[in-house]
């Protein structure tokens, strides 16, 4: 739990998930690309009908892929940062962090979100954390993201800079 993994950058990795696609979340899309491409070989019979299934099939592989990328990421050490994708967070502009359930989810996302805040949502994994800013030059509010692990998440974005 407490196990820390070093990175070339010199901080210790504290947290680190991928935001998959769960193995539930692809018959659908895969039976989808199947019919599209079948309803295309009807069309165009012979040697060429056969082009969308080596078209679409993987086509519809690459973006479940693409979409199971994001990644969740806490490091430590002496400037320990939040990670989501490409995007981090200095952990000395984080301010309070809420844990917020799979119920009051709608509402965060919704009509009571912020336009200028960050958001990375996969609406495959149930909570979510906000964390809201403190930078008075940076004009995002707060960052909003998905996480499996929430608690472990907003504990580790709560600890103080100097134990993080």
């Amino acid at each position: 739990m407490g196990e820390s993994v070093s990175t070339a950058e010199g901080g210790a990795v504290k947290h680190s998930e991928r935001l998959y696609v769960p193995w539930w979340g692809w018959p659908l899309p895969l039976l989808g690309g199947g019919l599209l491409a079948a309803e295309i070989d009807m069309g165009y019979p012979g040697l060429r009908g056969w082009l969308p299934y080596v078209v679409l099939l993987p086509a519809v592989i690459a973006l479940m892929i693409s979409l199971g990328r994001s990644k969740v990421k806490v490091t430590g050490g002496d400037e320990p940062e939040l990670w989501l994708r490409d995007a981090h967070l200095p952990l000395k502009f984080a301010g309070d962090v809420e844990v917020i359930g799979k119920e009051e989810k709608r509402k965060a996302l919704g009509r009571d979100a912020d336009p200028a805040a960050f958001v990375l949502h996969r609406g495959w994994v149930g909570p979510v954390v906000r964390v809201w800013l403190t930078d008075p030059d940076d004009p995002t509010p707060y960052w909003l993201f998905s996480t499996r692990h929430p608690e472990k998440v907003a504990a580790l974005l709560r600890q103080p800079a100097s134990k993080a």
